[in-house]
């Protein structure tokens, strides 16, 4: 079982690394399933949308909704949030990946949702995984991965030399 992690608080950092890493080796032939997010600015506010890319060239599923201006609850659609899961699983038996990333270990994976299948099944296909991960929710991914993830790094030579290993 081969898992690591990516932990950045800068806003937007973790998704532009893990969106990078996936096009660069996307761009070198190596088979990818999972999702990367890219997040759209639209508002002076800081609010953006976010839609995740399903990997290699797949579908994009915007997993945000627009609650107004003056909501403060959660904005993830939990609908488009399982319909990238389903597009990802899919990829995932259908190729044989040689790496499947998938942009954040979020409070839906914490509460036993989201990617967490997805991430089960490319560990139990030997299938090595590399996640995005927060702080608030990095004890339910350390008790998810019972310990056995490992930071592979910050930056585009760290996640090469994990990815190496």
């Amino acid at each position: 079982m081969k898992i690591g992690y990516v932990k950045i608080s800068e806003r937007g950092e973790m998704n532009r690394l893990l969106a990078g890493l996936a096009a660069d080796l996307a761009a070198e032939g190596v088979a990818l399933a999972g999702a990367v997010q890219h997040d759209i600015e639209c508002a002076p506010e800081g609010k953006c949308d976010m839609d995740l890319q399903i990997l290699p060239a797949g579908p994009v599923v915007r997993i945000s909704q627009n609650l107004g201006k003056d909501s403060r609850g959660c904005r993830l659609d939990p609908v488009a949030l399982e319909q990238a899961v389903g597009l990802t699983e899919a990829q995932l038996n259908d190729a044989a990946p040689k790496l499947v990333i998938i942009n954040k270990f979020g409070k839906h994976e914490a509460e036993g949702r989201g990617f967490r299948s997805t991430i089960a099944l490319a560990l139990e296909l030997e299938v090595p995984v590399l996640v995005g991960v927060n702080e608030t929710n990095f004890a339910a991914f350390q008790d998810f991965t019972g310990g056995a993830a490992e930071q592979a790094g910050d930056s585009p030579a760290a996640l090469r030399a994990w990815l190496a290993t």
